[in-house]
């Protein structure tokens, strides 16, 4: 319809609002090289870890999970490549008190009782006589979150092996990391606390909205993860942003792309693949 003499045109549809950039990724990892003498213990990895999920880090025992999650906390040496975490260089000063790392042995001291191992590292972790009243909830929280309240005020040299990986996990959530690095934090632990456990690690992921890292050389927990890596030799089998059909890798994605019916089968088959390519390569030299 045309507008009456003198009406004034109709102006141009304003532009839709610019949609938010997604967020950056916990983890970035380009050309990640770390060597030992004359060892790569791993080799140009490339990968990302998503904010808000569960990523799995899993291989078999000696495949370089333990040192990539060194490289990620800052403490391991020997490190070339780009590696960024939550926005900064991995290891910096910064990122102390945002990541929260649970090594494979456990971190505490037998000679205090679990709350007292949590009230020291709550202590380094948020120091001065204004943050008490903080730190006494977070660490009873920590203490409820791996199921230790009736055992507060045991020693930890006392209590069982799975229960001093579960102080060291407490030590980890005190004041709500943003990234959770767990270096197999189930080892040893009977079923039913390896299923509380994951049910905790879901519970902070979705409700917290925390990142976790969490490591294992036990096939099934990948099922419970969001996304998978995948590792064999110090290289990443699925997962890497090196291998476009396998970036960010879901368990249904990978057990349809290996027509495999588990993860484990998923993975052997992957192993499989990569030897014969291996060979492959070594028959053209």
């Amino acid at each position: 319809m045309n507008n009456a003499p003198g009406s004034p045109r109709p102006g141009p549809a304003p532009a839709p609002d610019p949609l938010p950039d997604p967020p950056a990724p916990a983890v970035h990892a380009e050309n990640l090289t770390v060597t030992r003498g004359p060892r790569t213990v791993l080799r140009d990895l490339g990968f990302t870890v998503p904010r808000g999920q569960i990523t799995g880090l899993l291989g078999p025992s000696g495949c370089g999970k333990s040192t990539l999650m060194r490289a990620l906390v800052g403490t391991q040496a020997k490190v070339t490549g780009t590696l960024d975490v939550l926005g900064h260089p991995a290891g910096h000063p910064s990122l102390r008190t945002r990541i929260g790392y649970v090594t494979q042995a456990p971190s505490v001291y037998d000679d205090l009782t679990v709350r007292q191992n949590l009230d020291y590292f709550a202590a380094i972790l948020d120091p001065g006589r204004p943050a008490a009243d903080r730190r006494a909830a977070d660490v009873t929280r920590a203490i409820a979150d791996v199921d230790l309240t009736t055992h507060a005020d045991a020693l930890a040299g006392n209590l069982s092996g799975g229960q001093r990986n579960r102080v060291s996990l407490a030590v980890a959530l005190l004041g709500s990391p943003e990234l959770l690095v767990l270096d197999e934090p189930t080892v040893g632990l009977d079923p039913v606390l390896r299923r509380d456990l994951w049910a905790l690690f879901h519970d902070i992921a979705t409700g917290r909205g925390a990142t976790l890292l969490v490591s294992s050389h036990v096939m099934d927990e990948a099922e419970r993860c969001h996304r998978l890596l995948l590792m064999r030799e110090g290289e990443l089998l699925a997962g890497g942003t090196s291998r476009p059909e396998a970036g960010g890798d879901t368990p249904d994605a990978l057990r349809t792309r290996t027509g495999a019916e588990t993860v484990e089968e998923a993975f052997l088959h992957l192993v499989d693949e990569a030897k014969a390519a291996a060979r492959a390569k070594e028959t053209t030299r």
